[in-house]
């Protein structure tokens, strides 16, 4: 498990936008993270009082942002990946603030190569295992210079 303090060392964003709480799990294909934030009014990404369900789409690329920085990290080498391009997201909620308990964030890289990464993601309320959001996603890897 990776603890909270170091979460934010996985990521490209930084503050209030570290919305992940912990990665709970993950190997060289698959990462799970929990997160509370989706609960706290003062989430960045939430408008006018609610936290859309669209906005599971930024906790699924933080968690695979962070496997992608797990992977790099074993391998030595210094990547970033950027949202390429979304498919088959399928909202089963309209919105995640009144979500009892945690967000479960599981991400699965599908295909991988130098160019980057297909993943399948998918949030669910962690008490219950209801599904929530799910849907793939590519990644685009890139060299920093």
């Amino acid at each position: 498990m990776i603890n909270p303090s170091s979460i934010a060392s996985l990521l490209p964003q930084s503050g209030a936008m570290v919305l992940l709480d912990e990665v709970v799990a993950h190997d060289e294909r698959t990462i799970a993270c929990r997160a509370s934030s989706h609960r706290d009014p003062g989430n960045p990404l939430v408008h006018e009082g609610v936290l859309p369900a669209w906005a599971a789409v930024e906790y699924a690329a933080q968690a695979m942002a962070a496997h992608f920085s797990v992977c790099a990290g074993a391998s030595g080498r210094a990547t970033i990946g950027l949202l390429g391009g979304l498919r088959d997201v399928e909202c089963e909620v309209l919105r995640l603030d009144d979500i009892d308990g945690t967000l479960l964030v599981e991400a699965e890289r599908l295909s991988h190569d130098s160019a980057g990464s297909i993943y399948a993601f998918r949030v669910v309320a962690e008490t219950d295992r209801r599904m929530l959001v799910q849907g793939r996603a590519t990644v685009v890897q890139r060299v920093p210079t």
